[in-house]
């Protein structure tokens, strides 16, 4: 089968259609979700993702695509290399600029390798691996492919990373009740104590979905971000216009939920879901209110996860405390190629040791199961 092959600078060169064929429903892979990150200039060659999408065509047909950025930093991406490049600055090497496949600013595990067919995969891998000899980067990272897609890119030269993320499973619950029955005395207890607090400082909570906004929310929702951002003595990686622009093209996929008194906004929090999943958060709040972070980013969401059937709720990254929320332990994979062979060699023995340790980790953890 003969292909051809491109390089992508904007998604604005490829149908969406043709893309989204690819994502299979997967939102954060749209052509929707991307497009917007790059042209509200959010994540885009002055922010240090610098989009060069891999594209492997079979004549005017797109056959696999990998979303691939040029970084010239470690920023927003939550799998933390940040020792790898002192190491190469102290040797005088060269880190930046490195190759990274990834959801910007999203620690969300989905397919990287976008193929219809095998045949098309092992063609984009090809091409991956042509790129890495020739474009003078110092190492490819892909971030959060699932399981099986590490194990291809294992064999095909890749060393792999694990780690922990915390995801709350539905087992049919009919209410919150009964979820919160299922719970340990006192994780159910502190989980109402926690929401009664909300409820006693006069907080109300709405839950709108994507169709039900209007830019108001939007324009709401992007102060409490940036704000608590800004707490935190840092920039926003996101803008409004990314909102926005997420709002008019796949509001079907998006969970607003706003904290309001006495008839104000004071907080909200944002989350992505299909049918199956809901992904969190996005979160900001404009004065701080004991609980409340809980009340919108877990409670709110864990409750509509329930009231529409949705399997899985995938709570982002990091976060022991999720697990007293009914969250359990989840290994994720990231997968990496160093230029470098005795960079690479001793990121190889750190690898190994590491994994060790993620192993002993989430033994402990599923040890101290938050169920009954």
């Amino acid at each position: 089968m003969t292909y051809r092959t491109s390089v992508l600078s904007s998604l604005a060169d490829v149908a969406s259609a043709e893309w989204d064929r690819l994502a299979a429903g997967n939102p954060f892979l749209s052509h929707a979700f991307l497009h917007a990150l790059h042209e509200s200039g959010s994540a885009c060659a002055d922010t240090g993702w610098q989009p060069q999408f891999l594209a492997v065509w079979e004549g005017d047909s797109l056959a696999a695509a990998m979303p691939l950025y040029v970084k010239s930093h470690s920023y927003g991406e939550y799998v933390f290399d940040w020792a790898w490049a002192d190491a190469y600055h102290r040797n005088g090497i060269e880190y930046y600029p490195k190759l990274l496949s990834a959801i910007p600013f999203t620690p969300v595990t989905g397919p990287r390798l976008l193929a219809r067919d095998a045949a098309a995969r092992r063609a984009l891998l090809a091409f991956l691996q042509e790129q890495q000899g020739v474009a003078g980067m110092s190492s490819t990272h892909i971030l959060y492919p699932p399981e099986d897609e590490a194990e291809q890119l294992r064999a095909a030269g890749f060393m792999l990373r694990t780690g922990v993320q915390f995801h709350w499973l539905n087992q049919g619950y009919q209410n919150f009740d009964q979820f919160l029955d299922t719970l340990e005395h006192r994780k159910r207890k502190n989980i109402r104590a926690e929401r009664r607090k909300v409820r006693q400082a006069g907080i109300t909570m709405r839950q709108l979905r994507g169709q039900e906004t209007v830019e108001q929310d939007w324009r709401f929702f992007h102060r409490c971000y940036s704000n608590t951002y800004a707490e935190h003595r840092s920039s926003p990686y996101l803008n409004l216009d990314f909102w926005l622009r997420l709002a008019r093209t796949m509001p079907h996929n998006l969970l607003l939920v706003v904290a309001e008194r006495d008839g104000q906004p004071l907080a909200s929090s944002l989350l992505i879901h299909t049918a199956d999943t809901l992904y969190g958060r996005y979160w900001g709040a404009m004065e701080h209110i004991p609980c409340l972070h809980f009340e919108a980013a877990y409670y709110q969401p864990l409750e509509f996860c329930i009231a529409n059937g949705i399997k899985t709720f995938e709570g982002g990254a990091q976060g022991e405390h999720k697990m007293a929320r009914g969250f359990l332990p989840q290994k994720t994979w990231s997968a990496h190629w160093l230029a470098h062979a005795a960079f690479s060699d001793a990121v190889e023995r750190f690898l190994e040791r590491e994994a060790g340790g993620i192993d002993a980790y989430l033994d402990e953890l599923n040890e101290h199961t938050p169920f009954r």
